[in-house]
């Protein structure tokens, strides 16, 4: 019999519907995802790009309310590595989506560092690597970040590891959560982020669970995964190949990690992400469903 995770609650996302940006002829329509989200199970949705949904509070209540669906948290990239300079776009950027996350009742802000190789050319944008001086630009933005954005929205923000950005792999993760203040920046672990760049979310779970704020459900397909590092594939080019897939096909195994996740004893989101930009519009919706299947046959 599956563990009741009676601490996790399971959500998903427009990302799981294959939408990357607010506008774009390959998406789906919003009023489509809402309703299709609804009909998969689930009851808690991320805002995805901000202009995607919404962005008029009232409108976007009134949306999500009629479907009998809540948000969980909004999502913005920042690049605050680059040191000062850089705080006045983000916080132009961060006002926008913490104050709607803020007005839709959520408590989160996911904040994904921004990519040092462009997803879809392939051009290096940036070293792979960050120099001291960058590093401590990283960790000293995240945590001035983390403070203001609890003072003016009253929101936590959790830092999301990601494929093709200077936190990803276990080697860096580490070395941000020990640069950095627990009271002020926590982690979005995203298990398939994670699991893309070498690393074990069980582990991740178990040796820093007080700095797990928050979760994405995501897995991988191995041997997608091992020709895009074989092959040097960048991030979006490697999920038009399918490299993030439908569980329970891929890994980590979410079973184990959802168990690990229970045993910290405190409330969790884990929202669904499977990347799948570009998709056919019909393709979402029987994942979906599938999808909060399996997640129910492991006590979610």
């Amino acid at each position: 019999m599956a563990l009741a995770l009676d601490r996790i609650r399971v959500g998903s996302a427009p990302d799981s519907w294959g939408v990357w940006f607010p506008d774009d002829p390959q998406q789906v329509p919003w009023e489509r995802f809402l309703d299709e989200v609804a009909e998969a199970g689930y009851s808690w949705i991320e805002l995805g790009p901000y202009g995607y949904l919404p962005t008029d509070p009232a409108r976007l209540t009134d949306e999500v309310t009629r479907r009998n669906l809540k948000v969980s948290a909004g999502t913005i990239f920042c690049g605050l590595h680059r040191g000062p300079s850089e705080w006045d776009s983000t916080w132009e950027q961060v006002s926008r989506v913490a104050a709607l996350t803020q007005a839709m009742d959520a408590k989160h802000l996911v904040v994904i560092p921004s990519f040092w190789r462009d997803d879809k050319t392939a051009e290096i944008l940036e070293a792979p690597e960050l120099t001291t001086e960058q590093w401590r630009n990283l960790t000293t933005g995240m945590e001035r970040l983390g403070r203001e954005v609890k003072d003016t929205y009253g929101l936590d923000i959790v830092v999301h590891p990601h494929a093709d950005t200077h936190i990803d792999t276990e080697e860096h993760v580490e070395r941000f959560l020990d640069s950095t203040d627990s009271e002020h920046v926590n982690l979005c672990l995203d298990t398939g982020h994670y699991a893309y760049c070498g690393g074990d979310s069980v582990k991740l779970i178990e040796t820093y669970g007080e700095r797990i704020g928050y979760l994405h459900l995501k897995q991988v397909d191995p041997e997608i995964l091992a020709d895009v590092v074989k092959n040097e594939i960048p991030f979006g080019p490697a999920v038009a190949r399918g490299v993030m897939c439908e569980p329970p096909a891929g890994v980590p195994e979410l079973g184990p990690v959802l168990a690990a996740a229970q045993k910290l004893g405190v409330d969790l989101f884990a929202i669904v992400e499977q990347d799948m930009y570009p998709c056919e519009p019909d393709k979402p919706l029987p994942i979906a469903v599938r999808t909060r299947k399996f997640l129910r046959s492991c006590g979610a």
